[in-house]
């Protein structure tokens, strides 16, 4: 398409869009401001989503590629019935002897190893020293730094620091705030802009109108906002989901969102490890103590005790209905309780939990899943979704789907405005923006409105609140610019040199 062909289009859909603003009911008044609003972030946020979209994606599907990249630590030959678990950790301690055992993720399946967890003062933080150990020989296969409670492995860990902060740390985190802060906006607004587009062209009797198929008759500038505008309507649900579940994870918007839960009593409940019956807490004329204070017991002491413990620890779980990949705690005091969790995976909806005395073999806690906020649930399902977890391969296929589709609208939308951009005004060094004077057209009740609505969800989300306010800015200095007062004194200028 030619520029006086893309200038004539352009001017056409104005005209339309202005007259549609006119004959349309109030509500329509809208329009031009999320549509002013869908321009500026896109052309400004979307470089953000666009790194977030493939990092997310790369990380979805990382669950099921490491078990082929690492396949010699996570799956053995050998068959046969596996040896006590107690065996196993001494195994792995054995192989670092300068490090305190912590927990230890049994093999469930026949050919895969087990875990054995260490904690290595040298690691960062949610980091762990893994030994992977063949459960049927108590052999050690290899060890490994694993992170976080789904004890990724390090290729998984690289993309999800990639992903979290670009691996610039704590000051990083902000660029996947801001993504995941404008994301459910700008797909809500495109939701809205798109709806808005066919309802115009239907009433104006357009045989191309589609709302949910691709205009595969049309072509250039028409063809590509027809792919923009049908795949983010198709893909707006699962993008409104990972902007909120991306949120909770988030610095800002995170302790928010942390607060109100604290607040609502949502909070995700925790299981009691403390234990009240120590030898230190005995009364200083007890017979057993024969009237002296007990000496601190050393550490690796009391975790070699535990060691010894695990089998009859894990089997009374069992038999209490904590079954299934479990992750059983291995604590280095006398005043905590060994701890068997469940761990997440693939198509199981609830993790449960119980607390131990190793000491007594009396469970001293059990934490039921069914017992949960509901808040607290969804919350844990969530998030299990966004990162790839709850339903298993096809969780992780979905979001990689949704990250390409995600993709080729961001890609198409710059495509859209390179194709609008000017070739010969430089005084729109960003092309040409969405009509002004919107505000004129509509009620001052629903301007109070929207302005309340856009301050507490700016305060709520604060990312999103300030850089709202940096696009006020720039599209008021822009404004000015295309004042005719400003613009006729540029050309004076110009016209003296």
């Amino acid at each position: 398409m030619s520029v006086p062909e893309l200038e004539r289009d352009t001017a056409v859909a104005e005209t339309v869009s202005s007259v549609a603003a006119k004959d349309s009911p109030p509500p329509r008044a809208f329009r031009p401001l999320i549509m002013r609003l869908h321009f500026y972030a896109g052309i400004l946020v979307a470089p953000f989503l666009l790194i977030a979209t493939i990092s997310g994606g790369l990380y979805a599907i990382a669950p099921t590629i490491e078990q082929f990249v690492y396949s010699d630590y996570l799956h053995v030959d050998s068959t046969g019935p596996a040896v006590p678990v107690a065996e196993q950790i001494r195994a792995a301690q054995q192989e670092r002897p300068d490090l305190i055992v912590a927990a230890v993720r049994p093999a469930t399946d026949p050919g895969e190893t087990s875990r054995v967890l260490f904690t290595d003062p040298s690691l960062g933080e949610s980091e762990r020293l893994a030994v992977f150990v063949d459960p049927a020989t108590a052999h050690s296969v290899g060890e490994l730094v694993v992170y976080g409670s789904s004890v990724a492995l390090p290729m998984r860990t690289w993309i999800d620091q990639l992903h979290r902060n670009l691996h610039l740390g704590e000051p990083g985190r902000v660029y996947s705030e801001l993504a995941a802060s404008w994301l459910w906006v700008i797909a809500l607004g495109g939701v809205y802009l798109w709806a808005a587009r066919y309802r115009t062209m239907r009433a104006r009797g357009t045989t191309t109108a589609r709302l949910w198929t691709l205009d595969r008759v049309s072509r250039g500038r028409n063809r590509t906002l027809s792919w923009h505008g049908v795949a983010g309507i198709w893909i707006a649900a699962g993008l409104v989901f990972l902007s909120a579940t991306g949120l909770t994870w988030s610095t800002y918007a995170g302790q928010h969102v942390s607060d109100l839960r604290s607040s609502l009593s949502w909070t995700t409940p925790t299981i009691t490890k403390a234990l009240g019956n120590t030898p230190d807490s005995a009364p200083a004329g007890d017979h057993g103590g024969h009237g002296m204070t007990h000496a601190a017991e050393p550490a690796a002491n009391i975790t070699a005790a535990n060691v010894g413990r695990i089998d009859s620890v894990l089997a009374l779980a069992r038999e209490n209905g904590v079954t299934g990949k479990v992750e059983a705690s291995i604590p280095s005091t006398t005043d905590t309780a060994l701890t068997v969790a469940q761990t997440r995976q693939p198509w199981v909806m609830a993790n449960n939990s119980i607390a131990i005395d190793g000491a007594t073999g009396t469970v001293t806690d059990i934490l039921w899943f069914a017992d949960w906020p509901l808040a607290a649930k969804l919350s844990a399902w969530g998030i299990q979704a966004h990162m790839g977890i709850l339903f298993g391969l096809a969780n992780q296929l979905a979001l990689v789907a949704l990250a390409c589709a995600l993709v080729s609208v961001i890609v198409r939308g710059y495509i859209l405005w390179w194709r609008r951009r000017p070739t010969r005004n430089t005084m729109r060094p960003v092309g040409r923006s969405p009509a002004r004077g919107a505000w004129r057209r509509v009620h001052p009740a629903a301007i109070v409105a929207v302005v309340a609505g856009a301050v507490v969800v700016g305060w709520f989300v604060p990312l999103l609140g300030l850089s709202l306010l940096a696009f006020l800015l720039v599209d008021g200095v822009l404004g000015t610019l295309q004042t005719p007062i400003f613009s006729s004194a540029v050309s004076s200028l110009r016209r003296l040199k």
